[in-house]
């Protein structure tokens, strides 16, 4: 069984299921795989803030408890679709957490998982622009990721990543607060960042936070790539429990 962490934020989780069974190669019902999303969104602390200092409770702990219920429930791979939980300070715990507990459950890295990707052909050799949360720009993500991988990486002034912050965060018009529909404003300003990480020359954009392909859902933009990371896990926790069932591309 496939096991999703959910509630970071909520829709997110929800989406990389959907996503699950987009990617899986099932003809009826019985075709698809065993998926539990679990999702508990009171319990686990915002992830900007912890980073930033403005949270004092580490969200890994809460999370690696969802990933053990998870486990116990049956689940054999897991992750959690949520870019900035992969920061070193929550992801290196949460793997330690589920060491001490003696966790056989296999852990996806969105991070890893989407890097991989990127290098094995999604934008081989070019310059990757990055969209995401404060916090994860602040922990490196992505930066760090890329550039073990010996790809370019470009990313948006502070300017400009506050105003993607907000149109994630902000309370009157963010996806956090409107995800289904998305709050116009907050599409504009998540393409106006696009259009600037293009201006700076990137080749391809990563959509860095699980909540902006709630908003951007095209493929491309103006010919450009736009890499969807929980469709890279979605393809990736299919291949893990059973790659016969992962259509082909």
């Amino acid at each position: 069984m496939i096991g999703i962490v959910g509630g970071a934020g909520p829709l997110a989780g929800v989406d990389l299921l959907k996503k699950i069974i987009e990617e899986t190669n099932a003809r009826t019902d019985q075709d698809h795989l065993p998926v539990t999303l679990l999702s508990v969104p009171e319990d686990t602390p915002d992830r900007t803030a912890y980073l930033l200092g403005r949270e004092k409770n580490n969200p890994a702990y809460p999370i690696s408890q969802l990933f053990l219920r998870l486990e116990a429930m049956g689940a054999v791979v897991a992750a959690i679709p949520c870019n900035t939980a992969h920061a070193a300070p929550i992801f290196g715990t949460i793997k330690q957490e589920l060491g001490k507990a003696n966790s056989k459950l296999r852990l996806l890295s969105l991070i890893e998982e989407t890097v991989t990707a990127i290098k094995n052909g999604i934008a081989a050799g070019g310059k990757v622009g990055v969209l995401s949360t404060t916090g994860t720009y602040k922990a490196g993500v992505y930066r760090e990721a890329l550039q073990d991988k010996q790809l370019e990486v470009i990313e948006l002034n502070e300017v400009w990543r506050e105003r993607v912050h907000n149109a994630i965060y902000n309370t009157a018009y963010g996806i956090k607060a409107f995800s289904s529909p998305v709050n116009k404003l907050a599409v504009n300003e998540l393409t106006k960042a696009m259009n600037e990480l293009i201006r700076k020359g990137a080749d391809a954009v990563i959509l860095g936070c699980t909540e902006i392909p709630l908003a951007i859902t095209n493929p491309y933009y103006k010919g450009i790539p736009l890499i969807d990371p929980s469709r890279i896990l979605a393809r990736s926790l299919i291949r893990a429990l059973d790659p016969s069932k992962l259509k082909t591309t």
